[in-house]
């Protein structure tokens, strides 16, 4: 992913509800949310040519995603890819609760380029950065870009405030108004531009909530949803190099353990 906003006892029938954009080169082979016929006990899409995810729930009640620290100058030689610290935790068939398996993979964190991991279960909803430590996220609103976790930047300062609309609002469905809060063009202006290492023409392009151009751009949006009784519904929809939907996925899960989005 490379863009979330993740909402803990924030709306009144769903304790725990993230919703985020993937952003990635169009030429990169990547499968759709499913389940996996390898791995079982993950469901979420796949990186063909690293065989991890960016986003992925299973039924034992834990969820996990992940983002790049965008940050050229500190590149890791051979490193591990990122999306594999999400498909571990969610096919370790003898898990570590979320908070330590974060904790551990923060500890490692030199075998990655710079990475975010956000991992949920009954142990809470964690969050860590081989950049910035390991916290436990607290009830409210959160966003994560390519930077640690709430840092303003314009595009993710733009999601808290529509995702914070559309969990307030009444009438239709949430999913579909989280949605339209991802779908979000708006250009930022350079004074407003992050500055993380590359061109100012890739800082305009990254800037927007929903990425669209040729060769990179955004390729799917995901809102994931838990209830107060464990059913977990997991949205995508994906998109082409214009921009365009190409397909939409739901899939529902009963978790054998409810994520716990309390406060520690």
């Amino acid at each position: 992913m490379c863009l979330i906003v993740v909402a803990l006892d924030r709306h009144p029938d769903f304790p725990f509800v993230l919703a985020g954009n993937r952003d990635e080169f169009h030429a990169r082979p990547t499968l759709a949310a499913h389940r996996w016929v390898d791995r079982p006990g993950i469901i979420a899409g796949r990186d063909v040519e690293k065989g991890g995810t960016w986003l992925g729930v299973s039924a034992r009640g834990a969820l996990a995603t992940v983002t790049n620290y965008r940050d050229p100058a500190r590149r890791v030689p051979d490193a591990r890819s990122r999306g594999l610290l999400v498909s571990d935790f969610l096919d370790d068939a003898d898990p570590p609760g979320a908070d330590h398996y974060v904790a551990r993979r923060v500890a490692e964190g030199d075998r990655h380029d710079g990475f975010n991991l956000i991992a949920a279960d009954a142990s809470g909803v964690w969050y860590g950065s081989n950049r910035g430590g390991v916290r436990r996220l607290r009830n409210g609103l959160h966003t994560l870009s390519n930077h640690l976790v709430d840092t303003p930047w314009p595009k993710a300062e733009r999601l808290r405030r529509d995702a914070a609309r559309a969990l307030d609002a009444t009438g239709g469905a949430l999913a579909d108004r989280l949605f339209d809060a991802l779908a979000d063009r708006t250009p930022v202006a350079d004074v407003d531009l992050p500055s993380t290492g590359v061109p100012v023409d890739w800082e305009r392009r990254l800037a927007t909530a929903f990425i669209v151009s040729p060769e990179y751009g955004t390729r799917s949006s995901s809102v994931v949803t838990a209830d107060r009784d464990g059913l977990l519904r997991f949205e995508e929809r994906t998109f082409d190099a214009r921009g365009a939907e190409t397909g939409r996925v739901v899939i529902e899960v009963s978790l054998s353990h409810p994520i716990d989005a309390q406060p520690g």
